[in-house]
């Protein structure tokens, strides 16, 4: 057994000196856990105690599998298996008749794997807006995830996330701003930070891959002008060229086909017709 089922036998134990005198209907109820957020079919101890010096009947009620590992009139010590989801634990004791329980939360969680960042667009004018957009795919629990979009260290947008929201789905933040000439010296990136420290666990921290946007400076409207003059004008001049060698070509041809057609006839006229 761990040492945690021991300190929590002698937890147990010292109870029962203390309290061996104690009014039976006042008795008290208590659970300890090994821990209060787990990995998806990772395993964990559970002890369920009572200050009642007689117990009628007491134990552990869950829908997860467990295993009574050691116990003593007033607890039980428990092993619990093969948890996918969040749950209740009750531990529950009837002392001459009364019943009195106790629940405790137990949490999964699936800690960031990956993170994508994407920009679009990529290439961007100054004083034109693009969008950030930050994806974790498969992570809980969400409430206790934190997104932040960042322009070198500096943080644009941070995304947390309610109870309410389903549990391993994908995680997004977005974010929307103006382009400035320094942009396209920063790397933009997304950093994904899950704090179990409330739930008896620890931090999980990682950054997606670094990226950058292309910044180049609008043109003008009067050059703009002058380049689609100056476009327009050459297209003109372009299809006039194409046209005037199609028309001096087809003529070219129709002058050279006429004097050919002239001579062959001259030479099939009999020699008492020619001068």
């Amino acid at each position: 057994m761990s040492s945690f089922g021991f300190g929590t036998l002698t937890v147990a134990l010292f109870a029962l000196v203390c309290c061996s005198g104690s009014d039976e209907k006042a008795f008290e109820v208590h659970m300890r856990l090994e821990k209060l957020i787990v990995k998806p079919k990772e395993s964990f101890e559970v002890n369920c105690s009572t200050t009642c010096n007689q117990p009628e009947v007491g134990g552990l009620e869950t829908s997860l599998n467990k295993i009574l590992l050691l116990k003593q009139t007033q607890w039980k010590h428990y092993l619990i298996s093969n948890i996918s989801h969040d749950t209740v634990l009750w531990c529950h004791f009837t002392c001459s008749g009364k019943q009195k329980s106790v629940s405790s939360n137990v949490s999964v969680y699936q800690p960031p794997r990956q993170v994508f960042l994407t920009l679009q667009p990529t290439w961007v004018a100054v004083g034109k807006s693009f969008t950030i957009e930050c994806r974790v795919p498969a992570v809980e629990p969400l409430d206790s995830l934190t997104l932040s979009l960042l322009r070198g260290s500096e943080t644009l947008h941070s995304q947390t996330f309610g109870k309410a929201a389903p549990a391993l789905q994908e995680a997004t933040a977005t974010f929307s701003s103006m382009a400035h000439r320094e942009d396209g010296h920063h790397n933009f990136s997304c950093l994904a930070v899950l704090d179990l420290m409330s739930r008896g666990g620890e931090v999980f921290c990682i950054h997606s891959a670094p990226k950058m946007l292309e910044i180049y400076e609008p043109m003008p409207d009067s050059q703009m002008v002058i380049i689609v003059t100056v476009v327009s004008v050459l297209l003109f001049l372009f299809v006039t060229s194409v046209l005037l060698c199609f028309i001096f070509s087809q003529h070219w041809r129709q002058r050279r086909m006429g004097t050919y057609g002239v001579r062959a006839a001259w030479r099939r006229l009999p020699q008492a017709f020619r001068p």
